[in-house]
């Protein structure tokens, strides 16, 4: 599970107390078959040299090392068995090219033990700890409970969400989904609104207008400014 983002929106909510409420209507949802073969749009490319890459990682990663090492005993078999000097000459051109493959080749070998050191860490889902809770702002339209719904059933059915809060005007108005636990056994840890809203996160996505995605919420304020959220949260 990872920390999601937060975007500073304003949405207009509009209630009409006196008119009269809709009928719901039924949804109908049209499919069409389409056979095999019959699709004559273009299709989606594939990058075979990314593909190669990605599954020879180990190879890639140490193959500046071979191409510097085979490339300094090619200098030196060719600085021994060609008749020149050992002695490096400032005036000869072939030294001058020898130094500038010597240095060609530590670059690589180099280049190869920094890939091999430095690996991009994995992470893998986790299961969030916690417990579940639908907390929804009472005052709110039958219709904006019921889109709110919908949206989080997309949401927890296509992605790996496993939290969902929203806070509107002030006021947490959804929280639903996996929550931290509170001092009382068995009962969510509630959002305090205003307490986000002065935190460092909130603030700097109300000052810049776009979102925020905290990649890894350790390395961010948002753990102590999120503790609504499970205790396992990457």
């Amino acid at each position: 599970m990872e920390a999601g983002r937060i975007l500073h929106i304003g949405i207009p909510w509009i209630t009409r107390r006196s008119s009269p409420r809709l009928p719901n209507f039924p949804r109908f949802i049209c499919a069409s078959s389409i056979q095999r073969g019959s699709y004559k749009g273009p299709k989606p490319g594939r990058d075979w040299i990314a593909d190669w890459v990605s599954k020879n990682d180990d190879a890639v990663r140490s193959l500046p090392i071979y191409v510097g090492g085979a490339s300094l005993l090619a200098v030196l078999f060719n600085r021994a068995f060609s008749g020149i000097a050992p002695v490096a000459d400032a005036s000869s051109s072939q030294s001058r090219a020898d130094l500038l493959t010597l240095g060609l080749a530590v670059t690589n070998v180099l280049t190869g033990l920094v890939w091999i050191s430095i690996r991009p860490k994995s992470i893998t889902p986790v299961e969030p700890q916690g417990v579940e809770c639908q907390v929804i702002y009472s005052h709110l339209p039958e219709s904006v409970v019921s889109e709110i719904l919908w949206v989080w059933e997309s949401l927890s059915a296509v992605t790996c969400c496993k939290s969902l809060v929203i806070v509107y005007d002030c006021q947490c108005i959804v929280q639903i989904g996996v929550a931290a636990k509170s001092l009382n056994i068995g009962e969510p840890f509630s959002v305090d609104a205003a307490k986000l809203m002065q935190g460092s996160v909130y603030q700097g996505v109300l000052k810049s207008g776009a979102q925020s995605y905290l990649a890894n919420l350790s390395l961010y304020p948002g753990r102590s400014e999120l503790p609504f959220l499970p205790s396992n949260t990457q």
